[in-house]
């Protein structure tokens, strides 16, 4: 990365623009898409496509947690509340994109780590 963006993330980061509620939801969404898309190349790569989609993404899995500790959150509220987002990512990326049949109890056990994200993030506010 060149020096003069890593500065310019740097500043950014620093600004009071992270601490807004939108811009840590679009931030915990662009992390559980990168962690799905990496695990996605990986799993690909390892049965047959090829070990080049491995390496891409183990890149792209690794930028997921460059994105979501950005955030000026305690670790164990922001992992906690990412947890909700990757699982809704994953479920809905496995329905979607990979035309996987969900079960019901799928579709149950995601509404129970939604609720367990949202108790985590918001049950003790300061």
């Amino acid at each position: 990365m060149p020096r003069s963006c890593l500065v310019l993330f740097l500043v950014i980061r620093q600004d009071r623009v992270m601490k807004s509620p939108t811009v840590q939801l679009l931030v915990m969404a662009l992390a559980a898409a990168l962690e799905v898309a990496g695990d996605a190349l990986i799993r690909a790569g390892l049965r047959g496509k090829g070990w080049l989609l491995v390496v891409v993404g183990f890149v792209v899995l690794g930028s997921y947690g460059i994105a979501i500790n950005q955030l000026p959150l305690d670790f164990s509220k922001l992992l906690g509340a990412y947890v909700g987002f990757f699982a809704l990512v994953s479920v809905s990326c496995g329905w979607l994109l990979f035309n996987e049949s969900i079960p019901a109890t799928t579709w149950v056990g995601l509404g129970v780590v939604i609720t367990g994200s949202l108790i985590m993030q918001f049950g003790s506010m300061r």
